[in-house]
């Protein structure tokens, strides 16, 4: 009995070991992180504002790009202040790529499970894959005109085609070990879906989501140059037309930080819907 109490708080120790590893880990990232911005914004403040061996003309000293981040926020700019803007472009990625998304994985996991599907699916869509998301700009106009659906559609366009590539290369990935013993089973219908080809293929399809979420916000700031009321896209226009380099740099930053809070949110989701990946 004494060994058995005696071993317990090892064993305890030795499984909350990597727990502790992985904070420290990701303290040192956080570290290193704010250490590398740090210096960063030294070396900008010093070869603009100090030194002046960066002409402000071409690129804003930290102090004024600070006073754009305030006027943007207080007093707005382009017909909007800081926080709509965001909101109308983050509004505009969410729509195309949840639509895009959803389609394209399956679509993408039909194709990978079926080979009449692929046969009849994949030339279409070889054909239309090499067209790149911004040449649909002028017949998006052509069609709706140049409100928000038209953005909508070159975001679904620049989503669709990595969501579906993931999805089915996802699928074509699962061991056929797996396939032969779902067979063996009988497991069919919705049923081989869910307890096969979708947990298979879900690391490659998260994959697909973050090129997706990637290519969303790219294409929204070309999409937003054109015909935008508001939006970060909108912000830089206008900053390039009033050749106003501190305001352009605040709407880089802006779409920047949007992305990659968004890239956070999907991150959060995958490690719901795979929490072994996150233990790995």
């Amino acid at each position: 009995m004494s060994a058995v109490t005696t071993s317990t708080p090892r064993a305890v120790q030795a499984a909350s070991a990597p727990h502790r590893e992985g904070r420290r880990g990701a303290w040192r990232a956080v570290g290193a992180a704010v250490v590398a911005a740090a210096a960063v914004l030294a070396l900008w403040y010093l070869l603009t504002s100090v030194t002046g061996f960066i002409s402000p003309a071409r690129f804003p000293t930290p102090p004024e790009v600070w006073g754009a981040a305030k006027q943007i926020v207080i007093e707005g700019y382009s017909n909007a202040r800081w926080h709509e803007h965001v909101l109308r472009s983050v509004l505009l990625v969410t729509a195309g790529f949840v639509v895009a998304s959803s389609i394209g994985v399956v679509l993408g996991l039909a194709m990978g499970a079926s080979r009449t599907v692929e046969a009849f699916v994949n030339p279409i869509f070889l054909l239309l894959r090499p067209i790149p998301p911004l040449a649909w700009i002028p017949l998006a106009i052509v069609w709706l005109g140049l409100g928000d659906a038209a953005k909508i559609m070159v975001i679904f366009v620049a989503a669709f085609v990595p969501s579906v590539i993931n999805s089915f290369t996802g699928v074509r990935q699962i061991d056929r070990p797996i396939f032969e013993a779902s067979a063996m089973l009988a497991v069919s219908g919705w049923r081989y879906w869910r307890e096969v080809l979708i947990p298979g293929a879900l690391p490659s399809i998260f994959t697909g989501l973050r090129l997706s979420l990637q290519a969303s916000w790219t294409t929204l700031v070309a999409a937003e140059l054109v015909g935008a009321v508001a939006g970060l896209g909108q912000i830089l226009n206008q900053g390039a037309q009033d050749i106003y380099p501190a305001m352009i740099l605040v709407g880089m930053a802006s779409v920047a930080l949007a992305g990659w809070a968004m890239t956070q949110g999907l991150g959060w989701i995958e490690r719901r819907v795979m929490p072994w990946r996150s233990h790995s």
